[in-house]
């Protein structure tokens, strides 16, 4: 009991600081902005110490399957950390911010070519934007974008290379899939596999969905602005972390499937050569 309600604190914790991290670091924040993070920081850190307190799962999927929520919660923090730095280096250089946002420039740069997902953000931008802003967002984009490549990779390595879930022991459906309904109807193994096509596709449109609504709607509607720096962070950190974990749901689902399928041909496999042994 000691060791998961000390787990679920520092997860807590450490949930509390990524929501509060822009904030921490970027310089001239209003003070009625950091009360809205701080109230939005504790908020998130209390949910997420009840969940992993708790004995029976409530919607994190994947509790018990580590490294799978580690991973995803690295790289969104990596990305926020880093994108907040680059933005703090516009006020206040430094070495490491310089550094940074040579990176992010270069990486932006690379991956802003016709139809890329970067270049449909920086079309999404509206005529009147100063050139500062728009090589924010190009930057921005391309540094989240990249750690999303590289989470989805070192998963899809942990999965085919290392054999993530089964080499941590039995994987339990219910602490991991608390949405999941195994009696809802349908074979299992048909439904995990048709969910994780549906996340893989769905995570791989995305980044090119969300600028194309967002700029045939801004005739209807106020267009997002991603001048304000907390905005930036967030808005590109979603638009590229959402995507990556949709795809790394859906390759742990179909995973799961796999290793259900399996333990049916080895049950079948052994009820088939006892009925053949003699009595």
């Amino acid at each position: 009991m000691i060791a998961r309600t000390s787990g679920a604190f520092a997860r807590g914790f450490l949930v509390a600081v990524l929501i509060a991290l822009p904030a921490l670091v970027l310089p001239n924040v209003q003070a009625d902005s950091s009360q809205i993070v701080l109230l939005t920081a504790m908020l998130a850190g209390f949910l997420t110490f009840a969940e992993y307190n708790s004995k029976s799962p409530s919607i994190v999927e994947f509790r018990d399957a580590a490294p799978f929520n580690r991973l995803r919660f690295t790289a969104l923090f990596a990305t926020v950390l880093v994108l907040s730095l680059i933005i703090k280096g516009q006020a206040l250089p430094s070495g490491l911010t310089n550094a940074l946002t040579s990176i992010g420039l270069i990486i932006g740069n690379a991956i802003d070519f016709p139809f890329s997902p970067v270049r449909l953000v920086v079309l999404m931008l509206s005529n009147d934007v100063s050139e500062q802003t728009v090589s924010n967002v190009r930057t921005a984009a391309g540094l989240s974008y990249l750690v999303s490549l590289c989470a989805m990779t070192c998963f899809l390595v942990m999965v085919r290379v290392l054999g993530w879930p089964s080499r941590k022991g039995a994987f339990n459906v219910w602490i991991n899939l608390p949405m999941f309904d195994p009696t809802a109807g349908g074979d299992v193994v048909t439904r995990l596999r048709r969910d994780a096509r549906f996340n893989v596709a769905v995570g791989f449109l995305l980044p090119f969905f969300i600028p194309a609504v967002v700029k045939a709607a801004s005739d209807l509607i106020s267009p997002i602005t991603l001048e304000n720096p907390q905005t930036l962070i967030w808005t590109m950190s979603a638009w590229a972390f959402l995507p990556a974990s949709m795809i790394m749901r859906g390759i742990a689902m179909g995973k799961i499937a796999d290793m259900i399928q399996e333990k049916r041909r080895r049950t079948y496999a052994q009820e088939h050569a006892d009925g053949l042994q003699p009595a």
